[in-house]
């Protein structure tokens, strides 16, 4: 190979080329937990293990489309706009060779994932109540459950269902409940409700008390 320095006879073909992985993190809520779905690879490679729905980049294609491709193709979803995660970049990341996964990641809420899940090749994973099977996915994808459960965090301390995983209208007990799952831990009910009921929209109805006596619904939103 030539000199690695631009020079005037060098071309792209001069210079290494690792191969582009796109790997999805779908994030949801599940009995308290938040989970991340995993698919059953039927690829030669690792067939049969449990993953992160992921593919490699097709000539020509964009990083989006190919996240799009993959969904569809391997996990039955569609109609989702996953945003950019994080590059992961370490040379031995994936024991095929040296791959770099442009990470995404989408939070979805559970109704829109009951159709994907009838497939015996599509199952949810509890991120802190299944640490064997998440630490124990290949290709470095525990790394990247770890950075987009860590997003998801940090997109929640901000608002109250920046994810849209709650059908409105919601009281504010459903909306503490999914702030709980997604924070690992319990969170104060007076200071949760200061904090989140300016961010809201009241309906002006209550609930039908069917969990207890009735509350007001919300809606996300500002007044």
């Amino acid at each position: 190979m030539k000199d690695s320095k631009n020079g005037p006879g060098t071309s792209l073909l001069d210079y290494p080329r690792p191969s582009v992985a796109v790997d999805t993190a779908v994030l949801t809520v599940s009995e308290g937990s938040v989970c991340v779905l995993l698919v059953k690879r039927g690829e030669p490679d690792q067939y049969g293990e449990w993953a992160l729905p992921g593919t490699f980049l097709g000539e020509r294609e964009t990083l989006g489309d190919a996240v799009l491709r993959c969904l569809r193709e391997k996990a039955g979803i569609s109609g989702r706009v996953p945003r950019q995660l994080q590059v992961f970049d370490e040379p031995g990341r994936d024991d095929r060779g040296w791959v770099l996964s442009v990470a995404h990641v989408d939070e979805v809420p559970l109704s829109a994932l009951e159709e994907a899940l009838k497939s015996d090749g599509v199952r949810l994973a509890s991120v802190t109540g299944e640490p064997e099977l998440i630490g124990g996915l290949p290709y470095g994808h525990a790394e990247i459950v770890e950075k987009a459960a860590e997003w998801m965090q940090a997109a929640y301390a901000g608002g109250p269902d920046p994810g849209a995983l709650l059908d409105e209208p919601f009281t504010l007990k459903d909306l503490r409940e999914l702030h709980t799952a997604v924070a690992g831990e319990t969170l104060m009910r007076d200071t949760f409700r200061r904090f989140m009921e300016p961010k809201l929209t009241g309906t002006g109805q209550m609930s039908d008390g069917t969990r207890g006596r009735p509350s007001r619904l919300w809606v996300r939103g500002q007044l």
